[in-house]
């Protein structure tokens, strides 16, 4: 399996796509240092007493008119006073700009955030912690969904406004916003055979379940601990390159699925449904569909891992890959 590269060799090549969209932005840029590549490739930058996130956005995945309305959307969100990444404009007044990655030739949108101080979540829950910590740092998470799902449900979208789908053609359908998980090349053909299985099924029952309002509208898609930072208590989403049309269980899956092998996983989705009715009401028979919802962010991310085949040699693959298919085999026979 491919190895994936080391941070040098990633700086190496995407560091003068960086200096060239960095040129357009109002920065003097004293250091640039490579933070993380996934869905992006993310730099932050210090201009002194200041750090910005700079990120050179994946090619072919959001276009800038899906990219210009994340920024509508993350500014409304700032203004509700809900913490989300504050643009920074280039010296054209443009969210974004054009940048070429000279070893491949491929073209990208780079663009600039400021930085929030903290750190991802996923750490501090890494930290030695009792099981009260995190079932309050949960039961926040579920607050902070639901104000999230308040704004948005009742925010009316700017003209042009554009983001994905994430309804069960997007999830589930034949291209797949995430990768056409069934066909992973680790799994094999009895295991694709039961993704598939459970894969229709679920279309059936998201049909069933609808897109109604107080269900289903502008939601982060994404909301795992590594995209939350942590910061002295108080909690701020970052990366909403996913963000969608979608539904709101999905988002609370999102949130969960990294920790549905843990010994206090019900504790942790107790709190996290508790912490969102304290600010958004969501009825039992919708809490019901968790675990359906949990399945299908389990599915879509075995697609991502299928997209970016350097990934899928990682523990987390692997464990999340064990999940889904006892998770499947499981339904299969209690059906």
């Amino acid at each position: 399996m491919k190895e994936s590269p080391d941070s040098n060799e990633l700086a190496s090549v995407y560091m003068p796509a960086a200096l060239e969209g960095l040129a357009h932005f109002p920065v003097d840029a004293g250091e640039i240092k490579l933070v993380t590549q996934s869905e992006n490739v993310t730099f932050r930058v210090t201009d002194g007493d200041y750090r910005y996130v700079f990120r050179l956005h994946r090619p072919g995945y959001n276009s800038v008119d899906e990219l210009n309305s994340e920024r509508a959307w993350t500014a409304a969100l700032n203004e509700a006073g809900i913490p989300a990444p504050d643009s920074i404009l280039s010296r054209y007044g443009n969210h974004f700009v054009q940048v070429t990655i000279p070893t491949t030739g491929e073209q990208c949108y780079a663009g600039m955030t400021r930085w929030l101080d903290g750190i991802p979540l996923g750490e501090h829950l890494n930290t030695p912690s009792d099981s009260s910590q995190r079932t309050t740092l949960f039961g926040r998470l579920g607050e902070l969904a639901a104000a999230m799902h308040n704004q948005a449900a009742n925010w009316p979208l700017p003209a042009g406004f554009t983001r994905p789908r994430l309804d069960a053609e997007g999830l589930l359908g034949e291209a797949p916003r995430w990768g056409r998980f069934w066909e992973h090349a680790a799994l094999s053909a009895a295991e694709q055979k039961l993704l598939r299985k459970s894969r229709n099924e679920l279309c059936n029952v998201l049909a069933d379940y609808g897109e109604t309002p107080n269900r289903f509208s502008l939601i982060h898609a994404d909301m795992n601990a590594d995209n939350t930072i942590y910061n002295d208590g108080t909690l701020a989403i970052i990366d909403f390159d996913d963000s969608a049309f979608g539904w709101h269980l999905y988002d609370l899956a999102a949130i969960l699925i990294d920790e549905t092998q843990a010994p206090d996983f019900q504790a942790i989705r107790s709190a996290l449904i508790s912490g969102y009715r304290s600010g958004r009401p969501i009825a039992d028979t919708d809490v019901e569909w968790l675990d359906r919802f949990l399945l299908i962010r389990g599915l879509v991310t075995i697609g991502w891992f299928h997209q970016r085949p350097e990934h899928s040699g990682s523990e987390l693959f692997h464990r999340l890959k064990h999940w889904v298919l006892e998770t499947c085999d499981a339904g299969s026979e209690s059906r």
